[in-house]
C-alpha cells in the first residue's frame, strides 16, 4: 500500500503541470487572437516645406488606431496625434522649437478598443529628420521688377516660415541667412537662350539690351546642402517696353485732357458772368424814366 500511495504523488504533480501548461498555451492563443489584426505602420515619410512638417505613413486603418511619438535625438519621447485613424500627423510645433536639431519619430498601432493593459503595441520607427538640412524650399515670389534702359531690376520676396521668435514668424532669409541664395534665369522675349545670375540678397540688377523685352523667373537655392538644394522655379514674368511707352503716353494725354476740361469750365464761367453783366446794363438802359 505504501508503494501505491507513493506513486500517486508524482501523478498528481504531473496533472498540475499539464494544467498549467495548458493554461499558458490558451493564454498565448488568446493574446495572439487579440492582436492578430493589428497592423504595424510602414513607409513612414517626412513631408516638410518651409518647416511645415508632417509625418505620413501607411496603411489606412481598418480596426485599429495609431499614436505618434517624437523626440529630439537626446531628448524624451512626446506623444502626438493620440489614437488617430489618420495616416499623417502634423509635427511642426515640435520641430520648429529647434530647426537645427535632429528628430526621431515612431508610430504605434493599437486595436480600436484597446486598453492600457493590452500590452506593448507594435511600432515602427521613422528615419531621422533634421529640418534645417531637409525641409523643402517653397516656390519663391517675384515682388517687383522694372526695366529702365539697359538695366533690369528684379526683387524677390522671401517666403515666410512657421518658425517664430518672440511671436514673429521668420522668413527663409531670417532662418538661413547668407546660406540662402537666389538664381535668376532670364532671356530675350524673342529668343530661347537663357542666361543666369545669382545673388545672396533679394535683388538682381543686370545689364540688358535697350528696347528689348525680357522674360525671367527665379529659384531659391541653398548650395551648402547635399539634398533638397533647390526650390521650384517661380512663374515667368516678362517686361514690355511698348506697354511702358503706352502708359507714359496715356498719362500725358490724361493730363492734357484734364487741363482742357478745366480751361473749358473756366471759359464757360467767364462767359456766363460777362453775359450776366451785359444783361444788367441793358436792363438799366431800357428802363422807363421816373417822373418827379
Amino acid at each position: 500500500m505504501v508503494t501505491l500511495a507513493g506513486s500517486r504523488v508524482p501523478l498528481a504533480e504531473a496533472a498540475v503541470l499539464r494544467t498549467l501548461l495548458l493554461g499558458w498555451v490558451l493564454f498565448q492563443v488568446a493574446g495572439a487572437a487579440g492582436t492578430r489584426d493589428v497592423v504595424a505602420a510602414y513607409n513612414l515619410t517626412w513631408k516638410s516645406t518651409n518647416f511645415k512638417t508632417i509625418l505620413e505613413w501607411e496603411p489606412k486603418p481598418i480596426n485599429h488606431v495609431y499614436t505618434v511619438e517624437i523626440s529630439p535625438r537626446l531628448g524624451n519621447w512626446k506623444s502626438k496625434c493620440f489614437y488617430t485613424t489618420d495616416t499623417e500627423c502634423d509635427l511642426t510645433d515640435e520641430v520648429v522649437k529647434d530647426v537645427t536639431g535632429t528628430y526621431m519619430a515612431r508610430v504605434s498601432s493599437y486595436l480600436a478598443n484597446a486598453t492600457s493593459s493590452a500590452g506593448d503595441p507594435p511600432f515602427t520607427n521613422a528615419p531621422e529628420f533634421t529640418p534645417f538640412l531637409e525641409t523643402n524650399l517653397s516656390q519663391p515670389t517675384i515682388q517687383s521688377f522694372e526695366q529702365v534702359g539697359t538695366k533690369l531690376n528684379v526683387t524677390v520676396q522671401d517666403a515666410r516660415t512657421l518658425v517664430r521668435v518672440n511671436g514673429t514668424y521668420l522668413s527663409l532669409r531670417d532662418v538661413f541667412g547668407k546660406n540662402l541664395s537666389y538664381m535668376l534665369y532670364y532671356w530675350k522675349a524673342s529668343s530661347t537662350g537663357k542666361k543666369t545670375a545669382k545673388t545672396n540678397t533679394n535683388e538682381f540688377l543686370i545689364d540688358v539690351d535697350k528696347g528689348e523685352d525680357y522674360c525671367f523667373n527665379v529659384q531659391a537655392v541653398i548650395p551648402s546642402r547635399k539634398t533638397n538644394q533647390k526650390s521650384p522655379e517661380s512663374p515667368i514674368e516678362c517686361t514690355s517696353q511698348h506697354k511702358a511707352v503706352s502708359r507714359e503716353t496715356l498719362v500725358v494725354i490724361g493730363v492734357v485732357v484734364i487741363v482742357v476740361i478745366i480751361s473749358i469750365i473756366i471759359l464757360a464761367v467767364s462767359l456766363y458772368k460777362c453775359r450776366k453783366v451785359r444783361s444788367g446794363r441793358l436792363g438799366k438802359e431800357h428802363a422807363p424814366l421816373r417822373t418827379v
